[in-house]
Formats: structure tokens, sequence, C-alpha cells
């Protein structure tokens, strides 16, 4: 069984793979090409998705029964003791600095 997720890509990529996968909603693609001809959808996959993302993800003879693949993702896939994990971004927020002034008023009792 193989997954692939586009988005925001071009349609003739969306085209191109209806002609081997059937798209089950808008930009995820399913169906059970074989070995070779999926390598090669990846290929093109990463060709033509210009600024968009893609992940793919197929059943495997492994612990999982899957792997997968990204492309142009800020989530990566990450091999921990032999499993494949997904590393997300650090959320970079501002830090806090000290009390906000409600609570500094409300801390000493004033109004």
């Amino acid at each position: 069984m193989t997954v692939i997720v586009l988005t925001n890509c071009p349609p003739g990529l969306r085209g191109f793979l209806t002609r081997w996968l059937l798209e089950i909603s808008a930009g995820v693609f399913i169906g059970n090409p074989s070995a070779r001809i999926r390598d090669l959808l990846w290929e093109e996959v990463q060709q033509y998705a210009h600024q968009g993302r893609a992940l793919l993800a197929h059943a495997t003879n492994n612990e999982q029964g899957f792997t997968f693949r990204t492309y142009d993702h800020a989530w990566h896939p990450v091999d921990h003791e032999g499993l494949t994990l997904i590393r997300r971004p650090n959320a970079t927020t501002t830090p806090r600095k000290g009390w906000s002034n409600a609570s500094k008023r409300r801390r000493y009792g004033r109004s």
C-alpha cells in the first residue's frame, strides 16, 4: 500500500499521479504500485513539486510495518533505535520577561 500526500503542488503533478494512484481526497493519493513504480513516482514528485510539500508512506517489512519519506517538509523522519519517528521543529516563542503588570498589581494588592 502506498500513500502520497501533496500540499501546494501544481495541478499537473496531481494529474500525473492519478494515472497510477487513486485520489481519495484533495492531494491524497493511495494505491498499490510495485516498488519500482513507487520510486519512479517519488522522483517525479520531487522534481515537479516546486515550492510544494510532499509525503510518501508505504508498507514495508520492518517492525513498524511501514516507512515514509518527506520532501520540503518541516517535519523530518529520524531513525531512533530502529524505529522511524518524526522530528517536529521547535516552536519559537518569545521568552517571558517577568510578571505582567496585572499580576504585579494583584500580587501587591494595588488596583
